[in-house]
């Protein structure tokens, strides 16, 4: 075979799809169900995409006049994205039950679509960036249900650690999705021009060590006094090591994409007003 690059255009290269369906290669029992749900969650990333690309011009900025579970005012983008995941995962026939950060209740499938996974999601991650322009994203993880008949809360509240699938997609300067199906961290980067996602950041890994820390400093006054001597050392350390610098967008894709690729510290600690921390769809995945 001739060298995919001699024409100075990649012949052979490796989609998310195209990767999907080797690993599913690996598995001889494998159904193909996790790669469909997979293709049809990768059709409203694309879609959201496009949305966050045209928002000014489509009116999509500003509030929509709702609050979501965690009592955060929604954006019009926000409902968009929502109604897209929920859209194309409900009628993929491979999901049973969606969970996302703008709805109340567990979404159940419709008994003639439902298939075998869950899927966890935040639509729109950093939303509150939106209007100024920064990178947002979207979160997932997906699980297989375990129980017999009907969707049962212990399918839904199952372990990260069970998960087989997790990941997000950033929309940033271009749009990535970084996906892990339990053997590794791949990242993949979208080609408007084809609308495929094509593997650009193979066995993703973090650094050893970093030089960047993320969190809301703005809750310091709230940290155990463990955590803040400890960010103290993080700026001032006594062994003569330089320094960590902060850097904190507000988007967690944005701001974990960041620590994935050039090592360092991200968290969202617990404070005294909210002693186990921040949980929601955020903190559902796992690498």
């Amino acid at each position: 075979m001739a060298d995919s690059k001699q024409y100075g255009f990649e012949t052979d290269a490796m989609t998310l799809q195209r990767f999907v369906l080797q690993e599913q290669r690996k598995y001889p029992d494998a159904t193909g169900d996790l790669t469909n749900l997979l293709t049809s969650l990768l059709t409203a990333v694309k879609a959201i995409s496009s949305a966050v690309r045209k928002a000014g011009l489509a009116q999509l900025y500003g509030i929509a006049g709702t609050t979501n579970v965690q009592e955060e005012e929604v954006k019009k983008l926000d409902v968009l994205s929502n109604e897209l995941m929920i859209n194309m995962l409900s009628s993929s026939y491979t999901t049973c039950a969606l969970v996302s950060e703008e709805n109340k209740d567990v979404i159940q499938v419709d008994a003639g679509h439902q298939g075998k996974y869950i899927v966890a999601f935040d639509p729109l991650d950093g939303s509150s960036n939106i209007d100024c322009l920064v990178s947002i994203g979207t979160i997932f993880g997906i699980w297989r249900k375990t129980s017999e008949g009907d969707v049962a809360m212990s399918d839904v509240l199952q372990s990260g650690r069970k998960m087989v699938a997790a990941g997000y997609a950033l929309y940033g300067s271009a749009t990535m999705v970084v996906l892990s199906t339990g053997h590794g961290v791949n990242g993949f980067m979208l080609d408007p021009s084809l609308g495929e996602f094509i593997l650009t950041n193979p066995n993703m890994k973090c650094k050893p060590r970093g030089k960047v820390y993320s969190l809301n400093e703005g809750y310091g006054k709230k940290w155990s006094k463990g955590l803040a001597e400890y960010i103290r050392t993080l700026k001032d350390p006594a062994d003569g090591k330089p320094p960590y610098g902060q850097r904190y967008v507000g988007s967690m894709v944005a701001d974990v994409h960041r620590t994935l690729l050039n090592g360092g510290i991200f968290m969202y600690p617990a404070t005294s007003e909210a002693p186990k921390g921040k949980v929601n769809t955020e903190f559902l995945f796992k690498f």
